[in-house]
């Protein structure tokens, strides 16, 4: 799939790079890490411009999370009302979820960007939440010129050493995702215990 992905981008520059940011931030398994420093890297060799390149990025991933967020927001709640009972997830638990997000969940929109995984399902979330729209737009279009900022100058400035240094980095981020996902898993089982 990352070949492929490379291909696309090489092929066929800004459209590639912003449709495929569109499927990857709403959850289909394209590598954005490596799609974002490989295009940092041809902004390096001259093969894209850098305004051009960012704009794409960029409007490519804004568009992906809305669409995530709108998803959330109009079938999340239905859903959740409809089978929630066979997860065990009651009213509480969706405003809890709307209380986190009001009071700090937001921030995870904006940094929920540098870890894999994280990224697909934070707009599912802050729209099941019913997250404002000006406050989703504040904080996940924030997250977004971050994201593609940091991976496309990462990209830039590596030059010809982009793709040694970008598995070091996904292997660093897969690490941290992991880590994530272990401390959440602990810190629910600790709440559960102690209700019990």
């Amino acid at each position: 799939m990352e070949q492929q992905v490379l291909a696309w981008i090489t092929q066929y520059g800004y459209v590639a790079i912003f449709l495929l940011l569109v499927l990857g931030i709403v959850g289909l398994p394209v590598p954005d890490e490596t799609l974002l420093t490989f295009t940092g890297y041809l902004v390096f060799k001259g093969h894209l411009s850098l305004p051009l390149a960012f704009a794409a990025a960029l409007a490519g991933s804004a568009s992906g999370i809305s669409i995530s967020y709108w998803l959330g927001r109009t079938f999340g709640l239905k859903l959740i009302h409809r089978y929630g009972k066979y997860l065990r997830i009651r009213e509480e638990h969706v405003n809890r979820a709307h209380a986190f997000f009001e009071r700090a969940g937001h921030w995870s929109l904006t940094f929920g960007y540098f870890v894999p995984g994280v990224r697909h399902f934070t707009a599912y979330a802050a729209g099941i939440a019913g997250l404002e729209p000006p406050l989703f737009a504040l904080f996940a279009y924030s997250g977004a010129i971050l994201w593609v900022s940091a991976f496309l100058t990462l990209g830039y400035l590596l030059g010809d050493r982009w793709k040694a240094v970008e598995g070091e980095i996904h292997n660093y981020l897969l690490e941290v995702t992991i880590g994530v996902a272990v401390a959440l898993a602990a810190y629910l089982a600790w709440r559960w215990s102690r209700r019990k």
